[in-house]
């Protein structure tokens, strides 16, 4: 039978001890998408969005969001983040109307920072769906996925 590092012997979730673990740097890069309607897409880049400039709160977003990535997931660890970098990126127009977004996560720690670029991703996405909904509500997330993961 296979023993699984977050269950206890009781059979309880229970975080892993990593105390043990050298501190390493370590990267994890995440991606996602949110398709919108072309019109909504035109009021981004014009910045016409009522609630501000979509990219750069979504960017922001995203930042905190994998700074408070331990409070969110029960599991994780607080990790000393080095650096975190969010960037949106329009579609070009002879594809599906939307917003790439790519996080960048780096720590130097015992565990790595995959959970912190997918929850930074996750929450820049689910920010510019708050920020565009107005403009109407036919939007989709999806391919959030985890990209690369290194350690050295």
């Amino acid at each position: 039978m296979t023993k699984f590092s977050h269950i206890d012997k009781s059979g309880r979730a229970r975080m892993v001890d990593v105390g043990d673990k050298p501190p390493r740097l370590r990267q994890a890069v995440a991606s996602g998408m949110i398709y919108l309607q072309p019109e909504t897409i035109e009021l981004i880049r014009e910045n016409q969005i009522k609630k501000g400039d979509v990219l750069t709160v979504a960017e922001v977003a995203g930042v905190q969001a994998a700074k408070s990535t331990p409070t969110l997931i029960p599991l994780c660890h607080p990790l000393n983040i080095t650096r975190v970098v969010v960037a949106t990126k329009l579609l070009p127009h002879d594809a599906r109307p939307g917003v790439e977004v790519t996080a960048t996560v780096r720590c130097q720690g015992p565990t790595g920072v995959e959970m912190e670029a997918l929850t930074a991703v996750s929450v820049a996405l689910l920010t510019i769906y708050d920020m565009c909904k107005s403009a109407g509500q036919q939007m989709e997330i999806g391919k959030i996925r985890l990209l690369e993961k290194t350690k050295e």
